[in-house]
């Protein structure tokens, strides 16, 4: 049984379990073409800029910096808190290489944008789902 909170999860399929169960070993790993090494996010069955189907998961540094973000206050659907930071952020591996996240361990009032960020994930093991969060970089990294 995991300790994670209630969360409605995503639906797993052969395409995006990769994704969803990467963050077992602690990594986030994404799509790339194996043809013109262009990062795909959300998963797709060709690359949009060479049309490749030569498609894998591979993982990268799991940094990211805020692009943008908002607090949210209204409980549209069960969620674990309220208030929380709904963010964009964007990982440099690749310009416009973005992921919808919530930002965690953070108070909502130091989180901005352009701020660093790095991944850590919510568990949900029982359905071998790793959820990616983000929080801020620690000094010491």
């Amino acid at each position: 049984m995991s300790d994670a909170p209630f969360r409605i999860l995503p639906r797993i399929t052969e395409r995006n379990e990769a994704f969803w169960s990467s963050g077992q070993d602690g990594r986030l790993r994404f799509q790339r073409c194996g043809l013109c090494r262009y990062w795909i996010h959300p998963h797709s069955v060709l690359c949009p800029q060479c049309l490749g189907k030569d498609l894998a998961y591979e993982a990268v540094s799991g940094r990211a910096v805020v692009h943008t973000f908002t607090v949210n206050h209204q409980p549209w659907m069960p969620v674990p808190e309220l208030p929380f930071a709904l963010a964009i952020v964007e990982l440099p591996e690749q310009e416009g290489l973005r992921l919808t996240t919530v930002i965690v361990n953070c108070p909502l009032d130091d989180v901005a944008i352009g701020m660093p960020v790095q991944v850590t994930f919510e568990a949900h093991e029982d359905e071998n789902i790793w959820i990616p969060m983000f929080e801020p970089i620690r000094e010491s990294q």
